[in-house]
């Protein structure tokens, strides 16, 4: 029984009952820091999982037999779908990129409004994915820092308890020597997994805006020498315009 009692006295109820207001800080920032991290892991992987699931949707969208068709099927893999955000705004600017006069945007002929309208989506859609993973790679920087300096005030109460008793007794330091030891391995624990997960979402996300750029282009080429747009043609096509005025 004495035993047992023990090894409560050296456990993580005591060493929160005999930590101060600092201490008490540290562990609750690491705590809420984790939380975060591994929150926005979670939500990451999954935006990442859709967003694959939506490219396996992009053959289906030229095998398409019609415009509206093909975005149906983009939207069918994800309503929110990024690749379906793309197509659908380069087929709004197609039909009605020169309907709005009076504005400095209906100066741009309709292929570089069509550009441009590609180019602020991409734009949004980066922001999007890119939400948060400043958050983790500033976890990662920090977390163990904050550790470091729940270590060095765990240390600090050891060396003002051996002050105090004048030795150096197991029962006097052995718990900030030990509240310093969890802070250490806390801060690591918060960190490496922040770090490991915005290097891995960098890199992922890089994959696909580049899969996504090429889309885009993809879609101006579709829109603008594929298929004419359909407002002011005769700016994209010049000389299919002389033509057939001289026919």
């Amino acid at each position: 029984m004495q035993e047992t009692v023990q090894e409560n006295a050296f456990g993580f109820a005591h060493l929160w009952a005999q930590g101060d207001a600092i201490s008490h800080t540290v562990a609750i920032l690491i705590a809420v820091m984790s939380i975060a991290s591994w929150y926005l892991i979670l939500a990451k992987g999954w935006d990442w999982w859709r967003l694959r699931k939506a490219a396996k949707a992009v053959p289906s969208f030229w095998a398409a037999g019609s415009v509206a068709e093909g975005i149906e099927r983009l939207r069918e893999a994800g309503e929110d779908s990024p690749y379906a955000q793309l197509a659908t705004q380069a087929n709004c600017c197609n039909h009605d990129c020169e309907t709005v006069t009076g504005r400095l945007a209906s100066r741009f002929d309709p292929s570089e409004q069509m550009e441009r309208a590609l180019r602020q989506q991409l734009s949004v859609t980066q922001a999007d994915m890119e939400n948060g993973l400043t958050f983790l790679a500033t976890t990662g920087a920090t977390a163990p820092f904050v550790g470091l300096f729940g270590t060095v005030w765990g240390i600090y109460h050891a060396l003002v308890a051996i002050g105090m008793t004048g030795q150096a007794a197991l029962e006097k330091i052995a718990g900030p020597v030990g509240e310093a030891l969890i802070m250490t391995a806390a801060g690591l624990a918060v960190a490496l997994p922040a770090v490991f997960a915005y290097n891995t979402f960098t890199r992922v996300n890089r994959v696909i805006l580049a899969d996504l750029d090429a889309f885009a282009h993809d879609l101006h080429a579709f829109f603008t020498v594929g298929k004419p747009l359909v407002a002011n043609s005769a700016q994209i096509h010049p000389m299919r315009a002389r033509a057939s005025a001289e026919v």
